[in-house]
Protein backbone atom coordinates (compact mmCIF):
# COMPACT_ATOMS: atom_id res chain seq x y z
CA UNK A 1 0.00 0.00 0.00
CA UNK A 2 1.50 3.50 -0.89
CA UNK A 3 2.72 4.64 2.69
CA UNK A 4 0.65 8.55 1.44
CA UNK A 5 -2.54 6.77 1.14
CA UNK A 6 -2.03 4.65 4.57
CA UNK A 7 -0.90 8.42 6.52
CA UNK A 8 -3.97 9.75 5.15
CA UNK A 9 -6.14 7.00 6.16
CA UNK A 10 -4.81 7.02 9.77
CA UNK A 11 -5.40 10.67 9.77
CA UNK A 12 -9.06 10.39 8.76
CA UNK A 13 -9.44 7.63 11.13
CA UNK A 14 -8.47 10.10 13.54
CA UNK A 15 -10.67 12.34 12.75
CA UNK A 16 -13.48 10.63 12.56
CA UNK A 17 -13.17 8.94 15.60
CA UNK A 18 -12.33 12.60 17.38
CA UNK A 19 -16.03 13.47 15.98
CA UNK A 20 -18.54 10.23 16.25
CA UNK A 21 -21.89 10.21 15.18
CA UNK A 22 -24.35 7.55 16.37
CA UNK A 23 -26.67 5.36 14.13
CA UNK A 24 -28.82 7.88 11.56
CA UNK A 25 -27.15 10.47 12.93
CA UNK A 26 -23.97 10.72 10.55
CA UNK A 27 -24.34 13.90 8.74
CA UNK A 28 -20.36 15.56 9.49
CA UNK A 29 -19.26 11.63 9.04
CA UNK A 30 -20.51 11.38 5.65
CA UNK A 31 -19.89 14.87 5.13
CA UNK A 32 -16.07 14.59 6.10
CA UNK A 33 -15.55 11.19 3.91
CA UNK A 34 -16.94 12.81 0.83
CA UNK A 35 -15.07 15.98 1.03
CA UNK A 36 -11.76 13.18 1.71
CA UNK A 37 -12.97 11.29 -1.42
CA UNK A 38 -13.19 14.44 -3.87
CA UNK A 39 -10.03 16.11 -2.23
CA UNK A 40 -7.55 13.12 -3.26
CA UNK A 41 -9.34 11.41 -5.77
CA UNK A 42 -11.47 12.14 -9.08
CA UNK A 43 -13.72 9.02 -8.28
CA UNK A 44 -17.73 10.04 -8.69
CA UNK A 45 -19.68 9.75 -5.57
CA UNK A 46 -23.19 9.25 -5.62
CA UNK A 47 -25.04 10.90 -2.39
CA UNK A 48 -28.09 8.56 -1.03
CA UNK A 49 -28.96 10.84 1.92
CA UNK A 50 -27.89 9.15 4.99
CA UNK A 51 -24.94 7.28 3.05
CA UNK A 52 -23.46 7.32 -0.25
CA UNK A 53 -20.90 5.33 -2.44
CA UNK A 54 -18.45 6.27 -4.91
CA UNK A 55 -17.72 4.47 -7.69
CA UNK A 56 -14.49 3.48 -9.58
CA UNK A 57 -15.04 2.62 -13.58
CA UNK A 58 -12.62 0.22 -15.28
CA UNK A 59 -11.81 0.69 -19.20
CA UNK A 60 -12.40 -3.25 -19.76
CA UNK A 61 -15.93 -2.87 -18.46
CA UNK A 62 -15.13 -5.94 -16.31
CA UNK A 63 -17.20 -7.51 -13.42
CA UNK A 64 -19.19 -4.95 -10.83
CA UNK A 65 -17.86 -5.88 -7.29
CA UNK A 66 -18.88 -3.81 -3.96
CA UNK A 67 -16.97 -2.85 -0.91
CA UNK A 68 -19.02 -1.95 2.12
CA UNK A 69 -17.28 -0.28 5.42
CA UNK A 70 -20.02 0.81 8.24
CA UNK A 71 -19.92 4.65 9.60
CA UNK A 72 -21.84 4.99 12.61
CA UNK A 73 -20.58 4.98 16.96
CA UNK A 74 -21.66 3.65 19.85
CA UNK A 75 -23.37 5.79 22.55
CA UNK A 76 -20.24 4.78 25.00
CA UNK A 77 -18.26 7.47 26.41
CA UNK A 78 -14.87 7.88 25.82
CA UNK A 79 -12.38 7.43 29.13
CA UNK A 80 -9.18 6.16 27.69
CA UNK A 81 -6.57 9.18 27.41
CA UNK A 82 -6.44 9.73 23.09
CA UNK A 83 -5.07 12.85 21.27
CA UNK A 84 -8.02 12.33 18.98
CA UNK A 85 -10.40 11.43 21.54
CA UNK A 86 -14.39 12.06 20.78
CA UNK A 87 -15.55 15.75 21.74
CA UNK A 88 -19.03 14.47 22.39
CA UNK A 89 -20.00 13.17 25.78
CA UNK A 90 -21.56 9.36 25.57
CA UNK A 91 -20.64 9.03 21.98
CA UNK A 92 -17.50 7.14 20.73
CA UNK A 93 -16.00 4.91 18.03
CA UNK A 94 -15.92 1.82 20.45
CA UNK A 95 -16.43 -0.61 17.11
CA UNK A 96 -14.18 0.04 15.00
CA UNK A 97 -16.48 1.67 12.63
CA UNK A 98 -13.50 4.78 12.24
CA UNK A 99 -11.34 2.34 10.87
CA UNK A 100 -13.03 0.90 8.75
CA UNK A 101 -14.52 3.30 6.76
CA UNK A 102 -10.47 4.94 6.81
CA UNK A 103 -9.93 1.30 5.36
CA UNK A 104 -12.29 1.53 2.59
CA UNK A 105 -11.64 5.19 2.01
CA UNK A 106 -7.72 4.51 1.43
CA UNK A 107 -8.83 0.98 -0.83
CA UNK A 108 -10.46 3.78 -3.01
CA UNK A 109 -7.29 5.74 -3.43
CA UNK A 110 -5.54 2.94 -4.28
CA UNK A 111 -7.65 1.27 -7.22
CA UNK A 112 -7.60 4.67 -8.70
CA UNK A 113 -3.95 5.43 -8.08
CA UNK A 114 -3.17 1.12 -9.35
CA UNK A 115 -6.09 0.69 -11.33
CA UNK A 116 -8.45 -2.59 -11.56
CA UNK A 117 -9.95 -4.49 -13.95
CA UNK A 118 -13.08 -4.41 -12.46
CA UNK A 119 -15.50 -1.80 -11.71
CA UNK A 120 -15.70 -1.14 -8.52
CA UNK A 121 -18.69 0.17 -5.64
CA UNK A 122 -17.56 1.63 -2.20
CA UNK A 123 -20.39 1.83 -0.02
CA UNK A 124 -20.42 4.16 2.97
CA UNK A 125 -23.17 2.77 5.08
CA UNK A 126 -25.02 4.33 7.99
CA UNK A 127 -26.60 2.52 11.18
CA UNK A 128 -25.00 -0.71 10.90
CA UNK A 129 -25.30 -0.79 15.14
CA UNK A 130 -29.03 -0.74 14.99
CA UNK A 131 -29.11 -3.29 11.52
CA UNK A 132 -31.11 -0.03 9.20
CA UNK A 133 -28.08 0.49 7.59
CA UNK A 134 -27.74 -2.14 5.19
CA UNK A 135 -31.19 -2.70 4.77
CA UNK A 136 -31.04 0.26 2.95
CA UNK A 137 -28.02 0.36 1.03
CA UNK A 138 -28.47 -3.08 -0.28
CA UNK A 139 -30.94 -1.67 -2.67
CA UNK A 140 -27.89 -0.93 -5.16
CA UNK A 141 -27.00 -4.35 -5.46
CA UNK A 142 -30.24 -4.87 -8.46
CA UNK A 143 -29.87 -0.99 -9.40
CA UNK A 144 -26.37 -1.49 -10.02
CA UNK A 145 -26.46 -5.57 -11.07
CA UNK A 146 -23.35 -5.55 -8.68
CA UNK A 147 -21.83 -9.21 -8.73
CA UNK A 148 -20.20 -10.14 -5.66
CA UNK A 149 -19.71 -7.65 -2.26
CA UNK A 150 -17.34 -7.74 0.59
CA UNK A 151 -16.85 -6.62 4.01
CA UNK A 152 -14.65 -6.67 6.50
CA UNK A 153 -15.05 -6.17 11.16
CA UNK A 154 -11.46 -5.87 13.48
CA UNK A 155 -11.46 -8.66 15.34
CA UNK A 156 -9.93 -8.07 19.07
CA UNK A 157 -8.00 -11.48 20.71
CA UNK A 158 -7.02 -12.33 17.12
CA UNK A 159 -3.60 -12.16 15.95
CA UNK A 160 -2.99 -8.50 14.84
CA UNK A 161 -3.27 -8.48 11.22
CA UNK A 162 -4.53 -11.99 10.57
CA UNK A 163 -7.60 -13.03 8.91
CA UNK A 164 -10.91 -14.97 9.46
CA UNK A 165 -13.18 -16.18 7.54
CA UNK A 166 -15.79 -18.70 7.37
CA UNK A 167 -17.78 -20.45 4.57
CA UNK A 168 -21.74 -20.08 5.34
CA UNK A 169 -22.81 -19.17 8.41
CA UNK A 170 -21.09 -16.62 9.80
CA UNK A 171 -22.86 -14.66 12.62
CA UNK A 172 -25.89 -14.81 13.90
CA UNK A 173 -29.29 -13.29 13.18
CA UNK A 174 -31.16 -11.22 16.36
CA UNK A 175 -34.16 -9.13 16.94
CA UNK A 176 -35.48 -7.23 19.94
CA UNK A 177 -38.23 -8.12 20.66
CA UNK A 178 -40.23 -6.56 23.27
CA UNK A 179 -43.14 -8.30 25.10
CA UNK A 180 -46.49 -6.34 27.11
CA UNK A 181 -48.48 -7.50 29.84
CA UNK A 182 -51.75 -5.47 30.74
CA UNK A 183 -53.88 -6.15 33.45
CA UNK A 184 -55.68 -3.87 36.23
CA UNK A 185 -54.39 -2.05 39.18
CA UNK A 186 -55.57 -2.50 42.97
CA UNK A 187 -54.86 -1.21 46.33
CA UNK A 188 -51.79 -2.88 47.21
CA UNK A 189 -53.45 -4.23 50.63
CA UNK A 190 -56.02 -6.17 48.39
CA UNK A 191 -54.06 -7.42 45.24
CA UNK A 192 -55.82 -10.60 44.05
CA UNK A 193 -58.71 -7.71 43.43
CA UNK A 194 -56.70 -6.53 40.34
CA UNK A 195 -54.24 -8.09 37.55
CA UNK A 196 -50.75 -8.00 38.34
CA UNK A 197 -48.42 -8.99 35.97
CA UNK A 198 -45.30 -9.27 37.88
CA UNK A 199 -45.95 -13.12 38.03
CA UNK A 200 -46.27 -13.90 33.96
CA UNK A 201 -43.10 -11.99 33.69
CA UNK A 202 -41.03 -13.87 36.67
CA UNK A 203 -42.48 -17.05 35.08
CA UNK A 204 -41.02 -16.00 31.32
CA UNK A 205 -37.85 -15.61 32.46
CA UNK A 206 -36.98 -18.29 33.97
CA UNK A 207 -38.89 -20.31 31.38
CA UNK A 208 -36.84 -18.70 28.55
CA UNK A 209 -33.25 -21.05 29.72
CA UNK A 210 -35.54 -24.45 28.94
CA UNK A 211 -36.75 -23.01 25.51
CA UNK A 212 -33.02 -22.70 23.60
CA UNK A 213 -32.70 -26.54 24.49
CA UNK A 214 -35.22 -27.96 22.38
CA UNK A 215 -34.24 -31.00 20.10
CA UNK A 216 -35.13 -29.34 16.45
CA UNK A 217 -33.03 -26.46 16.76
CA UNK A 218 -29.77 -27.65 14.20
CA UNK A 219 -27.46 -24.45 15.33
CA UNK A 220 -27.32 -21.98 18.24
CA UNK A 221 -30.31 -20.49 19.72
CA UNK A 222 -30.56 -17.79 22.35
CA UNK A 223 -32.68 -15.45 24.03
CA UNK A 224 -31.40 -12.59 26.61
CA UNK A 225 -33.06 -10.41 28.77
CA UNK A 226 -32.03 -6.84 28.20
CA UNK A 227 -34.72 -5.02 30.07
CA UNK A 228 -37.64 -5.40 32.60
CA UNK A 229 -40.69 -2.88 34.06
CA UNK A 230 -43.40 -3.87 35.93
CA UNK A 231 -45.51 -1.18 37.42
CA UNK A 232 -44.24 1.88 39.28
CA UNK A 233 -42.98 3.50 42.51
CA UNK A 234 -46.36 3.94 44.09
CA UNK A 235 -46.20 1.80 47.13
CA UNK A 236 -50.40 1.98 47.62
CA UNK A 237 -50.78 0.74 44.43
CA UNK A 238 -50.45 -2.80 42.95
CA UNK A 239 -48.90 -2.96 39.44
CA UNK A 240 -51.39 -3.25 36.02
CA UNK A 241 -48.46 -3.02 33.71
CA UNK A 242 -45.30 -4.52 32.50
CA UNK A 243 -42.88 -4.83 30.06
CA UNK A 244 -40.24 -7.80 29.51
CA UNK A 245 -37.26 -7.35 26.48
CA UNK A 246 -34.99 -9.87 25.07
CA UNK A 247 -32.62 -9.95 22.37
CA UNK A 248 -33.06 -13.16 20.62
CA UNK A 249 -31.16 -14.81 18.03
CA UNK A 250 -29.94 -17.98 16.06
CA UNK A 251 -27.58 -18.97 14.03
CA UNK A 252 -30.03 -19.69 11.41
CA UNK A 253 -32.55 -16.88 10.71
CA UNK A 254 -35.73 -20.05 10.62
CA UNK A 255 -34.52 -21.37 14.08
CA UNK A 256 -34.66 -17.91 15.63
CA UNK A 257 -38.28 -17.39 14.20
CA UNK A 258 -39.03 -20.62 15.71
CA UNK A 259 -37.99 -19.50 19.26
CA UNK A 260 -39.78 -16.37 18.88
CA UNK A 261 -42.73 -18.84 17.86
CA UNK A 262 -42.45 -20.68 21.02
CA UNK A 263 -41.62 -17.51 23.28
CA UNK A 264 -45.21 -15.86 21.90
CA UNK A 265 -46.90 -18.87 22.34
CA UNK A 266 -45.70 -18.91 25.92
CA UNK A 267 -46.30 -15.26 26.50
CA UNK A 268 -49.90 -15.96 25.19
CA UNK A 269 -50.22 -18.74 27.72
CA UNK A 270 -49.62 -17.07 30.78
CA UNK A 271 -51.80 -13.80 29.73
CA UNK A 272 -54.74 -16.01 29.32
CA UNK A 273 -53.66 -17.94 32.91
CA UNK A 274 -53.09 -14.20 34.84
CA UNK A 275 -56.14 -12.54 33.07
CA UNK A 276 -54.16 -10.46 31.32
CA UNK A 277 -54.06 -8.50 27.42
CA UNK A 278 -50.60 -9.38 25.67
CA UNK A 279 -48.96 -7.66 23.25
CA UNK A 280 -45.65 -8.00 21.30
CA UNK A 281 -43.36 -5.17 19.64
CA UNK A 282 -39.78 -6.25 17.26
CA UNK A 283 -36.58 -3.90 16.46
CA UNK A 284 -33.44 -3.69 15.72
CA UNK A 285 -33.58 -6.60 13.05
CA UNK A 286 -30.54 -8.21 11.69
CA UNK A 287 -30.33 -11.62 9.15
CA UNK A 288 -28.23 -13.78 9.29
CA UNK A 289 -24.87 -13.11 7.81
CA UNK A 290 -23.77 -15.64 5.77
CA UNK A 291 -21.21 -16.43 3.32
CA UNK A 292 -20.62 -17.40 0.04
CA UNK A 293 -18.23 -20.49 -0.69
CA UNK A 294 -17.07 -19.09 -3.71
CA UNK A 295 -16.75 -15.51 -2.48
CA UNK A 296 -14.83 -16.83 1.12
CA UNK A 297 -12.50 -19.26 -0.44
CA UNK A 298 -11.40 -15.99 -3.18
CA UNK A 299 -10.67 -13.94 0.68
CA UNK A 300 -8.47 -17.16 1.17
CA UNK A 301 -6.93 -17.19 -2.01
CA UNK A 302 -5.84 -13.84 -1.75
CA UNK A 303 -4.44 -14.04 1.41
CA UNK A 304 -2.44 -16.50 0.46
CA UNK A 305 -1.08 -14.47 -2.23
CA UNK A 306 -0.17 -12.07 0.25
CA UNK A 307 1.22 -14.75 2.70
CA UNK A 308 -1.61 -13.37 5.31
CA UNK A 309 -2.55 -16.36 7.92
CA UNK A 310 -5.87 -17.19 7.62
CA UNK A 311 -8.87 -18.76 10.84
CA UNK A 312 -11.94 -20.18 10.60
CA UNK A 313 -14.39 -19.69 13.94
CA UNK A 314 -14.87 -22.99 15.27
CA UNK A 315 -18.59 -21.77 15.72
CA UNK A 316 -20.19 -18.66 14.09
CA UNK A 317 -20.27 -15.24 16.05
CA UNK A 318 -23.24 -14.85 18.39
CA UNK A 319 -22.56 -11.14 17.74
CA UNK A 320 -24.96 -9.68 14.76
CA UNK A 321 -24.17 -7.54 11.89
CA UNK A 322 -26.29 -6.44 8.80
CA UNK A 323 -24.23 -7.03 6.13
CA UNK A 324 -26.44 -10.05 5.34
CA UNK A 325 -28.62 -8.39 3.77
CA UNK A 326 -26.42 -7.62 0.42
CA UNK A 327 -25.48 -11.21 0.75
CA UNK A 328 -28.82 -11.94 0.39
CA UNK A 329 -28.98 -10.40 -2.64
CA UNK A 330 -25.82 -11.22 -4.17
CA UNK A 331 -22.88 -14.11 -3.64
CA UNK A 332 -20.45 -12.30 -1.32
CA UNK A 333 -18.05 -12.55 1.74
CA UNK A 334 -17.78 -10.88 4.99
CA UNK A 335 -14.54 -11.51 7.00
CA UNK A 336 -12.59 -10.61 10.24
CA UNK A 337 -9.15 -9.05 10.73
CA UNK A 338 -7.21 -9.91 14.33
CA UNK A 339 -6.89 -6.87 15.92
CA UNK A 340 -4.48 -8.16 18.40
CA UNK A 341 -4.69 -8.79 22.13
CA UNK A 342 -7.07 -5.18 23.17
CA UNK A 343 -10.16 -5.25 24.74
CA UNK A 344 -13.42 -6.20 23.09
CA UNK A 345 -15.68 -4.30 20.95
CA UNK A 346 -18.51 -2.13 22.90
CA UNK A 347 -15.98 -1.74 25.65
CA UNK A 348 -14.85 1.47 27.45
CA UNK A 349 -11.04 0.26 26.78
CA UNK A 350 -11.53 -0.49 23.04
CA UNK A 351 -9.57 1.72 20.29
CA UNK A 352 -9.24 0.77 16.57
CA UNK A 353 -5.38 -0.20 15.70
CA UNK A 354 -4.27 1.59 12.90
CA UNK A 355 -1.94 -1.07 11.56
CA UNK A 356 -4.45 -3.63 10.51
CA UNK A 357 -5.31 -0.68 7.38
CA UNK A 358 -2.80 -1.45 5.38
CA UNK A 359 -4.14 -5.05 5.44
CA UNK A 360 -8.12 -4.44 4.97
CA UNK A 361 -6.75 -2.49 1.39
CA UNK A 362 -4.20 -4.93 0.35
CA UNK A 363 -6.67 -8.07 0.74
CA UNK A 364 -10.16 -5.92 -0.64
CA UNK A 365 -7.30 -5.02 -3.45
CA UNK A 366 -6.95 -8.16 -4.52
CA UNK A 367 -10.24 -9.20 -4.22
CA UNK A 368 -11.14 -6.27 -6.17
CA UNK A 369 -9.08 -7.32 -9.17
CA UNK A 370 -9.80 -10.88 -9.48
CA UNK A 371 -11.12 -11.85 -12.79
Amino acid sequence: MDSRNLELAVKLRHELHHHPEVSNEEKWTKAHIMKFLSDYSDLELVDRGRWFYAIYKSKNSGRRIAFRADIDALPIDETISLPYGSVYPGVSHKCGHDGHSASLAAFALEVEERGCNNDIYFIFQHAEETGDGAKACAVLIDEEGIDEVFGYHNEPGYPLGEVIVNDGSFQCASKGMSIFFKGEPSHASDPGVGRNPAMAIARMIRALPDLHKAEDYKGLVLSTVVHTEIGSNNFGTSASNGVLRITIRGQFEEEMDLLEKRIDALSYGLASEYGLDYSKEFSDYFPENSNHQESAQKVRDVCLSLGIKTHEFPNPKRGSEDFGYYTKATKGAYFNIGAGDITSHHTIGYDFPDDIIGTAVEVFYGLACIE
